[in-house]
């Protein structure tokens, strides 16, 4: 990727009539104005030439010029905290602007060449679907054939990713169970007792060393990381799973589970200076009750159990949690009973959602208590369990357990399905499929919610996932867009590379492998859809090429008195080079700036 151009001269050179109108104006409220003024007439012009524009042109020059005229706004720089029309007026008249950074120049350059008609083209060159002066039967037989190509190159990209099923890999993890039970001197029996696995949650990096699970940088992460008290732990099961030879196949599952270490810094900064801001989501204020988080009308979260067999770096409740499997983190049946009366003094409550932590790590005579009690509960029509134990410890997944599930699930009156989080292809494993089986076969329904992190963020990575979920009985469910958190920076991935994953790869899918939501969850509020733009605007771009978008929460069109969201986004630019850094062609992401 060539950053020479992103700079000022490059960017006046590019639009010289946008930076000759700014360097012309008289004060920051002129500049406003009349670049306001040029941006519609742009538009105009392009939807009123007589020669038709085409359709991928009109569509960029309309969205960067609402956009454009977005960052320009007065408002916007007053909830920004800065200013992109007096940049824009100090580059026209070469005031020298040393916080500027390429990324800002990146992204103001492509909205503008978008803007005139001139950025890149698509990301699949090799595959467009062309028009054609054809006829009926004529063309339908040319489309099929274009969808025949289209559906080639799609199916090529997916190929890519390895999966937990492809019998080499099979094989190589029988070796890394083999060597783990070794290690930990157990037997073939004790692998798939569940009660075995999570008394052996390793967290200890020498241990984890021998295992052949990590290098000597990860090991001094994790070593830092316990000394710090961040909660940290890994199945032996998953320690399977993790490849002993780098090949990067296995980089998603590792980043799950060891930090980078500027994660653990950052966690330990914000515990030092305010652990309230750890409290991303604002569950505390969202919390009616102990054990309660509620944010929509006729469901709640019920978290009988804080803690998980398995930590994920990422876990929006990572700040509650002390560490794997904490004794601690399991609530006495006093504390659930009053979350569980609240729950039914609330008869508005049609479905909850049981989490935490993860609650299979409970004994299945708790596990029945809770649901004894909430399918007593007259108003509650569906209890939804979110686990990760399919992924992290399927032997907890047993006929027992599945048997208890199936005993509350009555068609008709209550339903009761389970929400997990796959993450990658490569963590779809015959166990988890067994797992998930096991399930089904019961007639309870699976779903997933991907995590949308720089880890899984390559082309078509998701759409991989998304279609072997579908094929072993998990529908897609949510993919999350990653928490806007200071310390999550190596996870963190831009808004608009998940909105350019779900138009132009999970598009290209059937139906029913697609059937998840794009969300940003708004702190305090819940999940804005990321498909509709009347949910968010974006404000500005800030000097290192950061968006910030202003996002509304769903009920804005149901109360009067709403509080918008102000959230900072990571650089495109910035993205696109460490996707470069592992080897990606950047210019198979080149639309990613026409995302907003």
């Amino acid at each position: 990727m060539d950053k020479t151009n992103f700079n000022a001269e490059y960017l006046k050179a590019r639009a010289p009539v946008f930076f000759g109108i700014a360097r012309e104006a008289r004060n920051l409220n002129s500049l406003r104005e009349r670049l306001a003024a040029w941006i519609h007439q742009v538009r105009f012009d392009t939807y009123h030439v007589q020669e038709p524009v085409q359709g991928t042109e009109i569509i960029r020059v309309r969205d960067c010029s609402r956009f454009l005229q977005s960052i320009l706004a007065t408002r916007s720089d007053q909830l920004a905290g800065f200013s992109v029309a007096r940049a824009i007026r100090d580059i026209a008249r070469n005031r020298s602007r040393s916080d500027l950074k390429p990324g800002f120049y990146a992204d103001l350059l492509h909205m503008l060449l978008g803007l005139i008609g001139e950025g890149p083209g698509t990301s699949l060159d090799d595959a467009l679907l062309a028009p054609t002066d054809l006829t009926g039967r004529e063309a339908a037989v040319e489309r099929s054939r274009q969808l025949d190509e289209l559906a080639n190159t799609v199916w090529e990209k997916i190929s890519r990713y390895t999966t937990g099923l492809d019998p080499e890999v099979i094989a190589t993890r029988q070796a890394r169970r083999r060597r783990v039970l070794e290690v930990l001197g157990g037997s073939e029996a004790d692998w798939t007792d569940w009660h075995w696995q999570i008394r052996h949650v390793l967290r200890d990096p020498d241990l984890l060393r021998e295992l052949g699970c990590i290098g000597d940088e990860e090991h001094a992460t994790i070593r830092a990381a316990r000394q710090r008290r961040i909660p940290l732990g890994i199945t032996p099961y998953t320690a399977a799973l993790m490849d002993e030879t780098p090949t990067g196949r296995d980089r998603s599952i590792r980043r799950q589970v060891i930090p980078p270490l500027d994660y653990v810094e950052g966690m330990c900064k914000l515990r030092e200076e305010d652990p309230a801001l750890l409290d991303f989501m604002r569950e505390m204020d969202t919390s009616p009750a102990d054990l309660i988080t509620r944010r929509y009308p006729g469901i709640c979260i019920l978290k009988p159990v804080n803690t998980c067999p398995q930590i994920c770096v990422y876990c929006q409740r990572n700040w509650e949690i002390e560490d794997a499997m904490d004794p601690r983190g399991f609530f006495s049946e006093a504390e659930i009973d009053r979350a569980l009366d609240w729950i039914a003094q609330h008869p508005a409550l049609r479905e909850v959602l049981v989490t935490g932590g993860d609650p299979f790590v409970m004994a299945d005579g708790r596990l029945r208590h809770i649901l004894d009690r909430l399918a007593a509960v007259e108003s509650v029509e569906r209890i939804r369990i979110g686990t990760r134990t399919p992924v992290t410890c399927p032997m907890r997944v047993t006929d027992e357990l599945a048997d208890l599930l199936a005993a509350y699930h009555e068609p008709g009156r209550r339903e009761i399905c389970v929400v997990t989080h796959f993450q990658h292809v490569y963590e779809v494993t015959p166990e988890a499929v067994a797992a998930v089986g096991r399930l089904r076969a019961r007639r309870m329904d699976v779903y997933n919610q991907l995590v949308y992190t720089f880890y899984a963020s390559r082309r078509f990575e998701a759409s991989a996932l998304r279609r072997l979920l579908r094929l072993i009985g998990v529908d897609p469910y949510y993919t999350f867009n990653t928490k806007g958190k200071d310390e999550m920076k190596a996870y963190r991935v831009p808004m608009a590379r998940l909105m350019q994953e779900q138009k132009e790869e999970a598009r290209l899918l059937p139906g029913l492998a697609r059937t998840d939501e794009a969300v940003y969850n708004v702190p305090g509020a819940g999940k804005n859809y990321l498909r509709a733009r009347q949910h968010r605007n974006l404000l500005s771009i800030l000097p290192d090429g950061a968006r910030v978008y202003e996002f509304h929460p769903w009920e804005k069109n149901i109360t009067r008195v709403i509080q918008p969201y102000v959230g900072v986004d990571v650089p495109i630019l910035e993205y696109l080079e460490r996707l470069e850094a592992i080897g990606e062609d950047v210019a198979d992401y080149q639309t990613i700036w026409y995302y907003f």
